[in-house]
């Protein structure tokens, strides 16, 4: 049986192994496939794996002996999951492997936004503490977490973790989800509609899924009912959030900052608004790959595959 990783370098950029794949067949490992490749490189595969190569309907088609499509990612949306159905290939996904990593960035880039870090440590190593006159110096706001609101947008696996790391941290913890579940044990913890959420946080933490109805749910609207103070936090789609209203937001001072390791189009366009933005931190979608996750995600595609071999697939969408 032939498996075709299409896009294995991102998971696996050599740091760990493929061996465990191996065990149910030929395996043959691409770093990165064009889109024009995908169907010869696959072609006789029974089973194929994509973190972000497309797989649209037209080449599905095309694809005769395939009967598995393995998401090395949570998002499945670069797969065309009816046209997988109509031809009878099980798509899967890894829907939990991240959560504690994820959940850690939202604080590296919080915490960044309020001490800027690396700028002071520069500035050390330039020898501006050297040479100032005084035993300690500043050179932005710094500040403090505890007692502030903490609004989590979207409180699923990674949102629940925010709030108890936030709760931990002494902040008073919000949030907002169509699904509301058991409510948490955390220190005056409330459920909060979505615009009373943006207008009283300090700091919002996005954790939504893209669907039609969050797609774009930042925008000018919304980013002028919060407080010229706030912290805007996306570790989870980029096009929650309308860049431009958003950069016009930190350049005219209508928010403090925003902390993106996400973007509407990746990699970023050169011209992206808020490449330039006043006090917008970007990072290259990199919440999700400690290797302590990657391993998570690794293990876990490779139990989808065996489960499905044994005729009982699970993580099963569409």
């Amino acid at each position: 049986m032939k498996l075709t990783v299409l896009d294995g370098y991102c998971l696996n950029p050599g740091d760990l192994s493929w061996d465990g794949l191996r065990r149910f067949g030929e395996v043959e490992v691409f770093d990165r496939t064009p889109a024009g490749q995908v169907v010869e490189r696959a072609a006789g595969a029974e089973l194929v794996f994509t973190n972000k190569t497309p797989l649209p309907g037209a080449v599905l088609a095309q694809l005769p002996a395939l009967r598995y499509i393995g998401v090395l990612a949570t998002g499945y949306n670069i797969v065309d999951v009816e046209a997988a159905k109509a031809r009878g290939i099980v798509v899967t996904n890894i829907p939990t492997y991240g959560t504690a990593s994820v959940a850690q960035f939202v604080f590296a880039l919080l915490l960044e936004l309020c001490h800027n870090v690396r700028l002071h440590g520069d500035a050390v190593r330039a020898g501006e503490w050297s040479r100032s006159p005084d035993w300690s110096f500043w050179k932005t706001p710094l500040v403090e977490l505890d007692g502030k609101t903490m609004g989590i947008v979207g409180f699923g696996r990674i949102g629940r973790q925010v709030g108890r790391i936030a709760a931990a941290m002494g902040m008073r913890v919000i949030a907002h989800d169509t699904y509301r579940g058991d409510t948490p044990d955390l220190p005056a913890f409330r459920w909060a509609a979505i615009d009373e959420l943006l207008r009283e946080s300090d700091v919002v933490s996005l954790h939504a899924p893209l669907f039609p109805e969050t797609r774009g749910m930042i925008h000018a609207g919304t980013l002028a009912s919060m407080k010229p103070t706030a912290f805007l936090i996306n570790t989870s789609r980029g096009p929650l959030v309308v860049d431009r209203d958003l950069a016009d937001a930190l350049n005219a001072g209508q928010i403090a900052g925003a902390g993106l390791d996400v973007l509407s189009i990746e990699p970023p366009a050169e011209d992206n608004p808020l490449l330039s933005a006043r006090n917008c931190l970007v990072t290259p979608h990199i919440a999700w790959a400690t290797r302590e996750a990657r391993t998570r995600l690794m293990d876990l595609a490779i139990e989808n595959v065996a489960a499905f071999l044994a005729g009982k697939p699970v993580n099963v969408v569409g």
